[in-house]
């Protein structure tokens, strides 16, 4: 039996904040105690943690790491790599790959390479088309996170614009199903409007009028009409408008609740005046938009209008990036500064530590029904996060890791730093360096 002793750490879990120590017996938290009342066994690995904050790992709901077909821009090894540095412990990736996910067998394969390549847990999505139900009632509700469906055209040809389909997948999914919505005809529109305008040429900044607020509401409020119509578990990824906000409720607790949102890093941190710096690199689907709207979902998150905070990481090439509006294609990295731009954001008093360690870490877990993790229990997994909240430090290409070698935050100084992460009870991360040998495990759900 392997053990790691974590010592003097000040832990957040759960709504508190406490001085403890931590016991991990291989895979799993085997004891939470106070502070010297253990002693360890000869060979146990000892951490001082003092000063350290002890997160649960985050649990990031919406991931693109690009594998199988797209794999010039990122991989599973390589994003899972800067995850584990971002202090990301699980991740749920998205359908839009080449082949796209949307078979059983592309989705069984997708597993192989995740047992094969990724150094944190995972679990993929089956993604939804106009004509795939049958395929998507295949699949075991205990060994896959969920069914993603586009209800607005992003990356590759997913679309799902067939109302009859539409409606019957709300109706027979038991899965839960994480929409994208934009509404495909009001883009459409805006798109030949700012054409007429600017020809081929548009400015980037326009984007959040082409990906208009409109389209995101006419998109979410039918999505959350459906669900309510036939009682199906929806899920809601990175809402973008203040009048998104309106369809949410926080009068019954997360566990009650059949449909959820979720907020990305991106709409937290950036707004619309940021455009005229940071171009395409910050050309997200839904777009980034307003100050107003920034502010909105900030509240919405501490209001627990919003449930979950997670990244909708990206990557594309700097080259691809580089590109005019029409061909630059939307998202961007954001795994391995998920976490510490969080953490600026408590520096900052806009979200208290407890809140961010409930949306990234307890509310996916609870949400997806996943089994023992995302919290600091006994019994529990040990995927635990040590932060070092004062030891700043700034992003640059020579400590980027994504494959794709960028990131929105290149220049920005973050005054908290990620020290440890341990995986499944493996130290993966530790100050610089990866164990590049460790393997994650495939999430399993409690349904």
């Amino acid at each position: 039996m392997s053990s790691i002793l974590i010592k003097n750490a000040t832990i957040v879990n759960e709504g508190k904040s406490f001085r403890g120590d931590l016991l991990v017996t291989d895979e799993i938290i085997s004891a939470i105690v106070s502070p010297g009342q253990f002693r360890p066994k000869s060979g146990t690995r000892i951490i001082d943690a003092t000063g350290l904050l002890l997160l649960p790992g985050v649990i990031d709901d919406q991931v693109h790491f690009r594998e199988p077909g797209l794999t010039h821009k990122g991989d599973i090894f390589t994003e899972s790599r800067a995850a584990a540095a971002g202090g990301i412990t699980s991740f749920m990736d998205m359908p839009n790959t080449v082949p796209q996910t949307v078979t059983l067998k592309a989705l069984n394969e997708k597993y192989k390479l995740g047992s094969e390549r990724s150094l944190i847990n995972y679990s993929f999505n089956i993604g939804a088309t106009n004509d795939n139900l049958t395929e998507l009632m295949k699949v075991n509700p205990q060994e896959v996170c969920g069914i993603k469906v586009f209800m607005g055209s992003s990356t590759g040809n997913m679309l799902v614009d067939n109302k009859d389909a539409l409606r019957d997948l709300f109706k027979n999914a038991y899965l839960p199903i994480n929409a994208h919505c934009e509404d495909e005809q009001t883009i459409r529109k805006n798109i030949e409007i700012y054409r007429q305008k600017y020809g081929e040429d548009i400015p980037v900044k326009m984007h959040p009028l082409i990906r208009s607020r409109e389209a995101c509401f006419l998109s979410s409020s039918h999505a959350v009409n459906l669900a309510r119509e036939y009682n199906t578990r929806l899920h809601i990824l990175h809402l973008s408008t203040a009048d998104e906000i309106k369809l949410f409720s926080n009068e019954i607790p997360l566990e009650q609740k059949r449909i959820t949102g979720e907020v990305c890093i991106h709409h937290l941190w950036f707004d619309d005046s940021y455009y005229e710096k940071l171009g395409s690199r910050i050309k997200w689907n839904p777009a980034i938009k307003t100050r107003f709207d920034r502010d909105s979902l900030i509240e919405a998150v501490n209001n627990d209008l919003i449930d979950v905070i997670a990244t909708d990481h990206a990557p594309h090439t700097i080259e691809e990036k580089s590109n005019s509006y029409f061909n630059t294609p939307s998202g961007g990295p954001m795994v391995q500064h998920s976490l510490v731009a969080m953490l600026e954001l408590w520096h900052n008093k806009t979200f208290s530590l407890l809140k961010i360690v409930e949306k990234m870490c307890h509310n996916p877990a609870l949400i997806f029904s996943i089994r023992k993790r995302g919290f600091i229990r006994e019994g529990y997994q040990a995927d635990l996060c040590l932060v070092d909240p004062d030891n700043p430090w700034t992003v640059s290409k020579e400590n980027i890791l994504y494959k794709c070698g960028w990131s929105p935050f290149e220049g920005t100084t973050f005054k908290s730093r990620i020290c440890i992460t341990i995986i499944n009870g493996t130290v993966v991360y530790n100050n610089g360096i990866i164990n590049e040998d460790a393997r994650g495990q495939r999430l399993m759900f409690d349904r």
